[in-house]
């Protein structure tokens, strides 16, 4: 391992310089390993990026671990995982010590402007996605259809996965899009590392529900990795469809009119939850690390102990679903690309996820109380409004937007 020392300190420095999410991101992948390392060609990463684009989990995080796999297989993408997501995971970890036991009035501080520069910033996503992924009729309606699904259904447990299932199928009944262009032969593919990631999801949940159904002590962390778990399992479209997720799983479903079935269910505060989101954007490296933040805020009322072991679960649960995909399947990339059911499925899919995405715009701006009309609420749209407009017409970086949202909390 000694020889690529110079390779790990690159990503060490990547690590905490790498700011402004997934598309800032392979910028900077192709100025450090590409035009000044030479660890991949620029075809090279085109490539590892699109087969990321092709799974859930951390696109960017998947990218870079597949730069380590091709330098040194699979124990220095490892390590190269590891680097790269430690520093951000740290930070956002003691950012949660940090509210919960040196700022409690999140809405009356420096962070009252976070959580409306956090919903522009999903606001831009959306549209942003919106513009990508939205080419056709029937991607359209997907989209329109998840966006009602979900903003109706955001209690409801399995709306997201079911809704990424039926986008897939559906761009498949027809192959005027996108048509077979040649016959694939048959190829011998093991499928048999595969099952680890199956074996975990399924031992996890069966887990969860048990601490849920017999009230086990500390059942708070096995509900908490099953949660991440099946999050980093299921997210297309990185951190702003995760936080769809995390708002039914920790804001919706804890208030709802069922939450009597389940009264010691995880619950965070909307607002703690969105500063974090917001936060989260102001530090170098992935917006997964978001976790580490999430997870500490569950857990933190049972200690500081147990608040330290949920940024430690919040993580590694997160992130392991995308290292395992990435690291089982790229060994039959090469093979699996020439489908074209893939990408027919993948057309559906990205549309589902712009939906998710406007729900989540929709039910966050519902939450700012735009019927009253009062200070608060306009003084969040203002927010809102300027957070979009310097992301579309401006290149201010999404870190100095952040900090200056924090500047003008402190000062007013």
């Amino acid at each position: 391992m000694l020889r690529h020392i110079p390779f790990l300190k690159a990503v060490f420095l990547y690590s905490i310089t790498a700011f402004g999410g997934p598309q800032g991101h392979i910028g900077m992948m192709l100025r450090t390993f590409v035009h000044k390392r030479r660890d991949v060609t620029e075809e090279e990463l085109m490539e590892y990026n699109s087969f990321c684009q092709l799974l859930p989990g951390a696109s960017s995080t998947q990218t870079l671990t597949l730069i380590g796999y091709k330098r040194g297989g699979i124990p220095l993408a490892v390590i190269t995982l590891l680097i790269w997501l430690l520093p951000a995971c740290i930070m956002m970890g003691a950012f949660s010590f940090l509210i919960t036991y040196s700022m409690h009035d999140l809405t009356g501080n420096i962070f009252r402007f976070i959580q409306p520069v956090a919903i522009g910033f999903l606001l831009y996503a959306s549209i942003k996605a919106f513009a990508i992924s939205i080419k056709n009729f029937i991607t359209l309606i997907l989209m329109l259809s998840a966006m009602t699904i979900t903003y109706l259904l955001f209690k409801t447990p399995w709306v997201f996965p079911l809704l990424i299932v039926a986008g897939g199928i559906a761009t498949n009944f027809s192959d005027r899009r996108i048509p077979e262009k040649e016959v694939i032969k048959p190829k011998q593919i093991r499928w048999t590392n595969i099952w680890l990631f199956v074996l975990i999801f399924a031992i996890a949940g069966i887990l969860s529900e048990s601490a849920r159904k017999q009230d086990w002590p500390n059942r708070k962390a096995y509900n908490l990795f099953e949660n991440f778990y099946r999050f980093g399992s299921f997210v297309f479209g990185g951190g702003d469809v995760l936080l769809p997720m995390m708002l039914d799983q920790y804001v919706a479903r804890p208030n709802s009119t069922n939450a009597i079935k389940n009264p010691n269910a995880i619950k965070i505060n909307k607002e703690e939850l969105l500063t974090g989101y917001g936060v989260v954007r102001a530090i170098p490296g992935p917006v997964f690390s978001v976790g580490s933040f999430v997870g500490g805020m569950a857990l933190k009322d049972m200690g500081k102990s147990w608040q330290l072991a949920g940024c430690i679960i919040g993580s590694i649960a997160l992130f392991l679903p995308s290292a395992l995909l990435v690291l089982f399947f790229f060994p039959v990339w090469q093979y699996l690309k020439k489908f074209v059911v893939v990408f027919r499925a993948l057309e559906g899919i990205n549309a589902i996820v712009v939906g998710f995405m406007w729900a989540a715009t929709l039910y966050l701006l519902n939450t700012i109380h735009l019927s009253s009309f009062n200070t608060d609420s306009i003084t969040g749209l203002v927010a809102i409004a300027a957070t979009y407009l310097l992301l579309r017409y401006t290149k201010l970086p999404a870190p100095v937007i952040v900090l200056t949202a924090v500047l003008l909390g402190w000062i007013f």
